[in-house]
């Protein structure tokens, strides 16, 4: 017996959302936007289903919707308000709660660390190095070819390592 749209939406917001959520989290720092771009995530997710051709897994799918849904939501944002994030928001830069950024390092220096890099950079670590996705998937999630997610890699690894340190953290070999 195979599962209907509905119950397969269900399933994987059950699997994977959390882990959709601290990436978008990752990219907008801002916890009750981030929960609604997930929940727009798996709307979608809902909505194009009978386009999944299943070349790649649910997951692999349902991050590249949440890229897409996040680079829609920074391209609607009035140039104005991007201007007033970028030189000093009133956003709370306190610590998340825990649960939120459970991720294989859960270090807050990590976090703000990642926080500096460039988009890209960061895009390609959170997917690769904290999500474990091959260099296909995030190719495939990204828009990307394969060449550039490694490349990029090869740059952001160093980028983080020079961040952390400037930053005064301790460097270890985990990522």
């Amino acid at each position: 017996m195979t599962n209907t749209k509905r119950e397969d939406i269900e399933c994987w917001y059950d699997d994977h959302s959390d882990a959709i959520l601290q990436f978008i989290l990752m990219m907008v720092k801002d916890y009750q936007q981030a929960e609604d771009l997930t929940h727009e995530t798996f709307v979608k997710a809902y909505i194009y289903y009978d386009s999944f051709q299943r070349n790649s897994t649910e997951k692999t799918w349902l991050f590249s919707i949440a890229h897409n849904v996040t680079m829609d939501y920074f391209r609607k944002r009035k140039p104005m308000q991007l201007f007033k994030d970028l030189i000093g928001s009133k956003r709370d830069h306190s610590r998340l709660p825990q649960e939120l950024i459970e991720l294989k390092e859960t270090s807050l220096e990590l976090y703000q660390a990642l926080e500096k890099l460039k988009d890209s950079h960061r895009k390609v670590i959170i997917l690769r190095k904290i999500q474990g996705f091959s260099v296909k998937d995030t190719a495939n999630i990204l828009n990307w070819s394969e060449s550039k997610v490694k490349s990029i890699q090869f740059r952001a690894l160093p980028a983080l390592k020079k961040q952390l340190v400037k930053d005064g953290c301790v460097y270890e070999k985990t990522i």
